[in-house]
């Protein structure tokens, strides 16, 4: 059972991780936005670089979204020339997807300033509470 002051400590963690995340997206979503691009797009575009000739199906899985929820926005960045799909030479069937150089240059632009953001607020809170942060990242999709 929660007693009250643990409640008021998670509520208060519950606003933090909001003003944290909205932090961390505002620049690259004002990036996104001047192309007519949202989050999702960013999320592919991240996941697509990470992983070069993903599958379409293993994007899905990353991502935790249905291939309706994934069509719109993939589309929409294969026609803007920002993600390439290609056969799987071990499967025609399967399609793999990966950058091209223009999204990988915007791909690079909106992590770069995240990349920053989190080295400052690293080199501000000491290496101990950047640890500690990814424990708790860690644990949270594990928790879910």
């Amino acid at each position: 059972m929660i007693d009250q002051k643990n409640q008021d400590e998670l509520e208060e963690s519950i606003e933090l991780f909001f003003f944290a995340y909205r932090a961390f997206t505002s620049r690259p979503d004002r990036m996104l936005e001047q192309r007519g691009l949202g989050r999702v797009h960013h999320r592919i575009l991240h996941f697509v670089g990470r992983n070069p000739q993903i599958a379409v199906n293993a994007l899905l899985g990353i991502l935790g979204v249905s291939k309706q929820a994934l069509n719109a926005p993939l589309r929409q960045l294969i026609e803007m020339k920002l993600v390439a799909v290609d056969v799987a030479e071990h499967d025609r069937r399967v399609k793999q997807l990966s950058l091209t150089a223009e999204g990988k240059q915007l791909e690079t632009q909106l992590t770069g300033t995240q990349m920053k953001h989190l080295a400052a607020v690293f080199a501000a809170a000491g290496p101990q509470a950047e640890q500690g942060w990814r424990a708790v990242m860690r644990t949270i999709p594990e928790k879910s």
